[in-house]
């Protein structure tokens, strides 16, 4: 059981919708009283038609700096093979400023092919882009050192992914927030081997959030979350509609905890 408090995040895919309904599913999910709006960084929808509305992440983001004012921010998550390192923290700390502080930097080292093809990146092989993260990571923290002006907090690191080897090491090396897919089982197996990872790393992985997707109703899913150490919720929805149905019952039942 966690003593975090918890927080609700809201996962916009921006597929399928044109912008004004993008935007206007910001405005409904700030106002209803989510705790962090995440978007995508990818260039082609993941599902339904493959060249469908789609739009582009760090812009995007921008946009929604300009225009919300409680909630938090971020991508779930930034390819970081995608732009380079120091350019990337240079971005986030932008956004970082132009949100007054609500960014989180979130980054994994990617797995869409089209993404890379059609954009002429190397798509590699997946232990390649790891490491190429791992070599990122540390640019990106020495160019948030060095940047005028710096940003307006320590911004916030979530990286997304299971790997036991690599990810997980990364997670307890440079993350302030862990975020995973997994079913609870396997969520509290990977915990635990991310908390052994910490003690190797010297980490108190008491500091590290732990973020969920969810698909399911609180009453179903969240105690058992809950208990393994989980804080955070966040539920996907795609375009053109993005309901807010499933939402809303995570953040009554978040208040009702208050």
């Amino acid at each position: 059981m966690t003593d975090r408090r918890v927080r609700i995040g809201f996962h916009i895919k921006p597929q399928h919708a044109d912008y004004a309904r993008i935007s206007q599913a910001v405005a409904e999910a700030e106002e209803v009283g989510a705790d962090i709006l995440f978007n995508w960084d990818h260039f082609y929808p993941l599902s339904g038609d493959p060249d469908g509305l789609h739009f582009e992440c760090w812009t995007m983001l921008g946009a929604w700096a300009q225009q919300t004012s409680r909630v938090e921010i971020g991508a779930l998550v930034t390819c970081n093979s995608y732009r380079n390192p120091d350019l990337l923290a240079d971005m986030a700390r932008t956004v970082d400023h132009i949100s007054d502080g609500r960014l989180i930097l979130g980054i994994g080292s990617g797995w869409f092919e089209r993404d890379y093809l059609e954009y002429g990146y190397e798509f590699g092989t997946a232990g390649g882009r790891l490491d190429y993260l791992a070599e990122s990571l540390p640019r990106i923290e020495a160019r948030w050192a060095q940047l005028n002006p710096a940003p307006t907090r320590k911004i916030p690191v979530l990286i997304g992914g299971e790997g036991e080897r690599k990810t997980l090491r990364m997670v307890a090396q440079h993350a302030d927030i862990w975020h995973t897919f997994a079913d609870l089982p396997t969520f509290e197996h990977k915990s635990r081997v991310l908390g052994e990872w910490c003690a190797q790393v010297g980490r108190d992985a008491t500091q590290i959030e732990r973020s969920v997707a969810v698909e399911d109703l609180p009453d179903e899913v969240a105690a058992g979350y809950l208990a393994a150490g989980a804080s955070m919720f966040t539920i996907g929805v795609d375009g053109p509609d993005y309901d807010m149905s499933l939402l809303r019952k995570w953040i009554s039942w978040r208040d009702s905890r208050d």
